[in-house]
């Protein structure tokens, strides 16, 4: 066997350089493998929180972990600023539309009614009937169109402080903890030194007092009352029970659908859409007891008497194709769509009665 040693022979390389000469090959190896691996980014199944606090954005994420494809190189970052993650804007849709800070003023407009007014402006109808007593008289059939309501910054009461007001007793007669109207950040009070001046408004948060409904039927026939059925009004009669009703109650218009006002505490009804000159059904067979024009708002009417206990009124007509006195059954047509009366636009005042009281027709249709 040859021995490896030195050869001084000329035929061949010395060991030592052969030797030599790879060491300095896996070192040029081993330092290109540095640099590779720092420049080249490592694909896995999920991506750890150092890649994310490395300033990776959102989107590049989600590629990585879909296993799409992705750069070739992450570009680098030249401050704090740009290692941000950027993320999307997120809308929050469950946020009140309104966030107003201040009472603002609302002109009214077609179409516009107390509730969907109230509605726009995130706020109970009962607080835009409360708080515009000059304009409304606590009376939402009082609205018309270019009429200027105020609209407060909250639910309650906006009250106007008046000359020998007493803060306790403003807050006892509606029903609202002084402390509350005190603290309200809108009113903007001096808590250890409150001074209100007349003139000037504050919100009573949550404060109340009873609304009146207003009905142009001022007359009563209860048992023994002395009083003849007969309602105040150019389209009264003096009548008797022609026709009754089956205690159902159908849609007395075409469209199944509110257009304004829902049923609340102002508003003892349902105001139902319609078009000008639409058909208007009898909601059950009776008696008509009121066809025409008359106070209070709602125009041209018609009012049926069921002859159990129960009676219908419908407003806001254009015409009337019934007369006081006659019998109607169950869908026929009494008159048509309009807008008469205090009304921003063509829609059906629908009111039920029981005995007397309003019943909300939702319990019934």
């Amino acid at each position: 066997m040859r021995s490896f040693e030195n050869r001084t022979d000329g035929r061949g390389p010395s060991v030592w350089i052969v030797i030599l000469f790879w060491l300095i090959a896996f070192a040029a190896m081993f330092f290109m493998g540095i640099v590779i691996s720092q420049r080249t980014p490592v694909i896995r199944g999920t991506v750890d929180q150092e890649k994310l606090s490395a300033g990776i954005g959102a989107s590049y994420v989600e590629r990585v972990e879909s296993n799409k494809s992705l750069p070739n190189e992450i570009p680098p970052f030249s401050s704090d600023s740009e290692r941000a993650v950027k993320r999307s804007a997120i809308l929050i849709t469950d946020k009140p539309e309104s966030t107003q800070t201040e009472a603002t003023k609302y002109t009214i407009q077609p179409g516009d009614s107390i509730y969907s007014i109230a509605s726009r402006f995130n706020l109970e109808p009962e607080t835009i009937l409360w708080s515009n007593y000059d304009v409304l008289h606590d009376d939402a059939h009082n609205i018309s169109i270019g009429d200027d309501l105020v609209i407060p910054p909250g639910d309650g009461i906006y009250y106007k402080w008046k000359e020998n007001d007493v803060l306790q007793r403003i807050a006892d007669k509606y029903h609202v903890d002084p402390k509350a109207i005190l603290t309200y950040p809108t009113n903007k009070l001096d808590i250890t030194s409150p001074v209100i001046k007349a003139g000037e408004y504050v919100l009573l948060p949550g404060g109340y007092r009873a609304t009146a409904v207003i009905s142009p039927v001022v007359f009563d026939y209860s048992k023994d009352s002395g009083v003849k059925k007969k309602i105040l009004g150019p389209g009264g009669c003096d009548w008797d029970y022609a026709g009754y009703g089956n205690g159902s109650f159908v849609w007395p218009t075409a469209s199944h659908s509110i257009s304004g006002n829902d049923f609340w505490s102002g508003h003892m009804a349902l105001d139902m859409a319609t078009v000008l000159g639409g058909p208007i059904f009898a909601s059950d067979g009776g008696t008509v007891i009121y066809s025409g024009p008359i106070s209070g708002g709602y125009g041209i009417m018609v009012m049926i008497d069921h002859g159990n206990g129960y009676q219908t009124l419908y407003a806001h007509l254009s015409s009337v194709s019934v007369g006081c006195g006659q019998a109607v059954s169950q869908g026929q047509v009494i008159g048509a769509g309009g807008s008469t009366g205090n009304s921003t636009g063509p829609h059906l005042h629908f009111e039920v009665r029981y005995g007397g009281g309003y019943v909300n027709p939702w319990n019934v249709l």
